[in-house]
């Protein structure tokens, strides 16, 4: 890439920088099956099952292939970030700190998201290929891939050793059991992890690893309790970038 990258920050999408799942634009699509992907998300989330395993069950429960005017008429109807996050995304990447999307939803919602001009151009987005269109493959933006929860470190590591970034000018932020490795990776080497709606699974991964979380942003949930989307809407992102002043600039 043209430009001289100084600092990262890695994150996950999902109920972390939107409100929405993974498998919402199927449940959209197919909603006699929300039930079953609200189970199979959470069971995942949970470290209870592997994302691989996730993805062949979810995959077996499809009868068509998702279409590109399908998910189209998902995000007309539900594309939704927090609060700020376009802000702060490109707040970002006009200081050199690259953004990266390290998450676990579908490759197509973001080629489709990009599409319609929805997100800043992120330089990359690490994404399922549960769902992908043409182009994909050829798009260096998604030159990265997550089939595992494990790949999120692995995906983060590798872009910034490609592009010579230290590891204490890397800002990590996840919010359940499904970012444990990213975190666990990410404090090991000395990134700044910060958390987002934190949810119990998260927390339970860090606390028996004796992973450090550096600072909770947004709405922490505790083990039961149900989501708040209203005062999670209300948490705006833009907030963060005194905390990345202070650690990356």
């Amino acid at each position: 890439m043209d430009m001289e990258w100084r600092a990262i920050v890695s994150s996950d999408w999902s109920e972390c920088l939107a409100p929405s799942g993974p498998f919402d634009p199927i449940s959209f699509i197919y909603p006699d099956l929300e039930s079953e992907l609200s189970n199979v998300f959470k069971r995942y989330t949970g470290n209870e099952i592997s994302l691989t395993e996730a993805t062949q069950r979810i995959s077996a429960l499809i009868p068509t292939p998702i279409t590109e005017d399908q998910m189209d008429a998902y995000l007309d109807a539900h594309f939704a970030t927090y609060l700020g996050v376009p802000d702060f995304i490109e707040w970002c990447l006009s200081r050199g700190i690259l953004f990266m999307i390290n998450t676990t939803s579908a490759q197509g919602y973001f080629q489709r998201v990009f599409a319609k001009n929805l997100l800043p151009a992120v330089p990359f987005v690490a994404a399922n290929p549960l769902i992908r269109f043409l182009g994909a493959s050829d798009d260096q933006r998604y030159r990265y891939r997550v089939a595992e929860i494990d790949d999120k470190p692995k995906n983060t590591q590798s872009l910034m050793k490609s592009l010579g970034i230290s590891p204490k000018r890397a800002v990590i932020i996840g919010d359940s059991g499904g970012d444990g490795p990213h975190f666990e990776w990410g404090g090991s080497v000395g990134a700044f992890l910060i958390s987002s709606m934190i949810k119990p699974s998260l927390d339970l991964y860090c606390r028996e690893r004796g992973v450090i979380i550096n600072k909770r942003f947004g709405r922490s949930y505790s083990p039961g309790e149900k989501r708040n989307r209203p005062e999670e809407m209300q948490t705006n992102f833009m907030e963060l970038t005194e905390t990345l002043e202070s650690v990356l600039l």
